[in-house]
């Protein structure tokens, strides 16, 4: 399957919920690399690479996340896979 690249930014209450500790397990278990990190404007961001359906995957994950996150809204921008990343950690 083809190799992509996707740059998410996702809206709501997912700061201080363990949004990035449990979108880490999840990257680990679909084998996806890059990173997660919480943004200034209370957004956490994603730089994700793998197969496009593990993104896929990822992707649904990250509409909802954990338990205590409400996710209002999700940007997607769909790029290229470049091979930036050789693992996946937070920032």
């Amino acid at each position: 399957m083809k190799k992509k690249r996707a740059t998410i930014k996702i809206h709501g209450i997912v700061q201080g919920v363990y949004f990035r500790y449990n979108t880490l397990e999840k990257a680990k278990q679909l084998q996806i690399n890059g990173w997660v990190k919480n943004e200034s404007d209370n957004t956490v961001g994603i730089d994700a690479e793998g197969e496009e359906g593990n993104l896929l995957k990822f992707i649904d994950y990250c509409k909802n996340g954990p338990d205590n996150a409400s996710v209002e809204k999700i940007d997607i921008e769909w790029h290229d896979f470049e091979n930036l990343h050789n693992c996946f950690e937070i920032k």
